[in-house]
């Protein structure tokens, strides 16, 4: 096998499909990236046999074949070879040759054979989405997926596809975030994607309203079509939370409020606070005023800002990082609160609509301030 690629192509390519690759497995072919070469073209694989992740690259092959290249060391070299073109060349015995330049590695491959085959799906349910459509739904949801094992399925987000309408769901005991679109061509299926693959399929997505990303399920696989790149993954199983049964109707009050003046509030509130120095924040939100206070060890902390508030008053404790990722995932100038008691979970929706929604549950405040 012998070929010459563009350098800064081969990079890109090369971080992305590394994405996915262990650092130590029990099969040793799969620390490596799978690279073969036909057609003037190269295909780059990385697997952990959970996920994958391929794409397709343009190279002046002179010479077909395949190897598998140890994907943290075949990297760092061609990020620092000095040239703007990387040449290897696949030898006897599968040593490879990596030049650029004046400079000029020779490393051991492993054969393809020993890397395993990714899923292929066929015959499944496909829709396409807008890349940035999708990167918003996965970023606004992400934070809300749960990192502990305790229920495998809920280390994920739940794709909900129903009459036209894609919903993205996560949740982790704490908080919930929902994120709603409009699907053309929909299909009645649900599945869930683990949090890992979807935090990746975010970095390839990108911001052009024209590129569209392809999404095929099938069994118990998935596979994300995104540009030049290809991404498989399990899907996770087990029962899923009843979202909807758990999203409170309605609340008695209502607070509209400038999403960075909250967001700055909390974070001062939030300087008291430390992985050492647990303290809730406690949150008033009375007479068009959220007075935010908190006390810890080192201090105590008072502050208010100015809002719009419908309905009686009411005082809560929040966690400062659970309210604080929903605030930052938000992405609008104003968000709409929602609250039904001081012990019932708050909703923080758009200014209008329903196009996501968070909910945050409230920790209970001791009596004394």
């Amino acid at each position: 096998m012998k070929f010459i690629c563009d350098k800064a192509v081969l990079v890109d390519a090369v971080t992305n499909v590394s994405r996915v690759i262990p650092a130590k497995s029990s099969i040793p072919s799969l620390e490596g990236i799978q690279i073969k070469a036909s057609d003037n073209s190269l295909m780059l694989t990385g697997y952990d046999m959970e996920s994958g992740i391929t794409t397709t690259i343009d190279a002046k092959v002179e010479a077909e074949g395949s190897i598998v290249l140890s994907a943290r060391l075949f990297a760092d070299m061609i990020r620092k070879m000095p040239d703007s073109e990387v040449s290897v060349s696949v030898g006897e015995r599968y040593l490879t040759e990596i030049k650029s330049g004046l400079a000029e590695f020779t490393i051991l491959g492993t054969p393809a054979d020993e890397f395993p085959e990714l899923p292929e799906i066929e015959d499944g349910a496909g829709v396409s989405i807008a890349q940035p459509i999708l990167k918003s739904m996965i970023d606004q949801t992400l934070f809300a997926i749960a990192t502990t094992d305790t229920k495998p399925v809920h280390t994920g987000s739940n794709f909900d596809m129903h009459a036209d309408t894609l919903t993205v769901v996560s949740v982790d005991g704490y908080r919930l975030a929902m994120r709603n679109t409009a699907l053309k061509n929909g299909k009645d299926i649900s599945f869930v994607v683990p949090g890992k693959v979807l935090s990746e399929i975010a970095k390839l997505l990108g911001d052009d309203d024209e590129k569209e990303a392809s999404i095929m399920v099938s069994g118990r696989q998935i596979v994300f079509g995104i540009g030049h790149y290809s991404v498989v993954s399990r899907l996770l199983e087990g029962d899923f939370l009843d979202y909807k049964a758990s999203i409170p109707s309605g609340g008695s009050t209502e607070v509209k409020i400038s999403t960075r003046a909250f967001i700055e509030c909390v974070e001062r509130a939030s300087l008291l606070i430390s992985d050492r120095l647990r303290s809730p924040l406690r949150l008033n939100f009375d007479d068009g005023k959220i007075r935010i206070s908190c006390s810890t060890s080192i201090g105590k902390v008072q502050d208010e800002i100015n809002c719009d508030i419908q309905g009686p008053s009411v005082e809560m404790g929040f966690n400062n990082k659970y309210l604080l990722d929903a605030l930052k995932a938000a992405g609008t100038d104003e968000v709409r609160v929602q609250i039904s008691g001081a012990l019932s979970p708050i909703k923080i929706l758009p200014p209008q609509g329903d196009d996501f929604l968070f909910l945050v549950l409230p920790v209970r405040l001791k009596n004394d301030a």
